[in-house]
């Protein structure tokens, strides 16, 4: 396992967040393009964590606020949609990639989610991280996790023909709508990451229903996955 210095937290929703705002022993903060960063410590480890806001534009900028303020590597926790038929309401995925889903140029000959003139379009999750996750997740929720692809988009997914392509076409785990953007700045500043997400709905077309009903506990569980990582490192 690779010694960090100082972890960077990130959330997309205050329900994602608040927890953190319990658990962690608050040293500061600061305010950079209108997201609030909190610095203290979590488990004899400097943290700093802040709500990133929903989606990918939200999720880049305060990514590298974050690199830029001396982190060595970021967690990103939060809520998604499942798309592998396999999971469940409350069930975790751990990113392995992020990958864009609705990056499409395919009209000119590009594959689906291809970032067009680039050589890397799916971005890898740092390996010790994922197997960190993986153990936090396994310990906390047995047999509940998966390690796959997490797609992002700026769409909130409700329909259970897009799911079917998701899951076919780019063999996706879960869907949402920050972590493939956070995990391209990541990998151009060359920082480590992973994103964990909770299952809060699945994705199809009670998604609206199950995404209210279970925000909340699926918050409750991918912080506790992140705590007991920080714990471990």
């Amino acid at each position: 396992m690779t010694a960090y210095g100082k972890i960077g937290i990130i959330g997309a929703m205050a329900e994602e967040i608040d927890l953190l705002h319990k658990t962690v022993s608050k040293t500061g903060s600061f305010v950079k393009a209108g997201i609030e960063y909190t610095e203290g410590s979590l488990h004899g480890h400097q943290v700093v964590f802040c709500k990133s806001g929903v989606g990918k534009v939200n999720a880049a900028v305060c990514t590298q606020l974050l690199i830029d303020a001396g982190v060595e590597c970021v967690l990103f926790t939060g809520v998604a949609g499942a798309v592998a038929p396999s999971l469940n309401i409350g069930d975790i995925v751990i990113s392995t990639s992020c990958l864009q889903h609705d990056f499409d140029v395919t009209p000119l000959g590009f594959a689906r989610g291809q970032i067009p003139y680039q050589d890397v379009w799916e971005f890898q999750a740092a390996p010790d991280l994922v197997e960190l996750a993986s153990s936090a997740s396994e310990q906390l929720f047995p047999g509940r996790s998966l390690k796959g692809k997490v797609l992002s988009g700026d769409q909130f997914i409700a329909s259970r023909d897009a799911v079917r392509g998701m899951y076919e076409e780019l063999d996706g785990a879960c869907t949402e709508m920050e972590g493939a953007s956070l995990a391209q700045v990541c990998v151009m500043n060359g920082v480590p990451f992973v994103v964990i997400r909770s299952m809060s709905d699945k994705a199809d077309g009670s998604a609206h229903v199950n995404f209210a009903d279970f925000t909340v506990q699926a918050s409750v569980n991918s912080h506790a996955i992140i705590e007991e990582m920080i714990k471990q490192m």
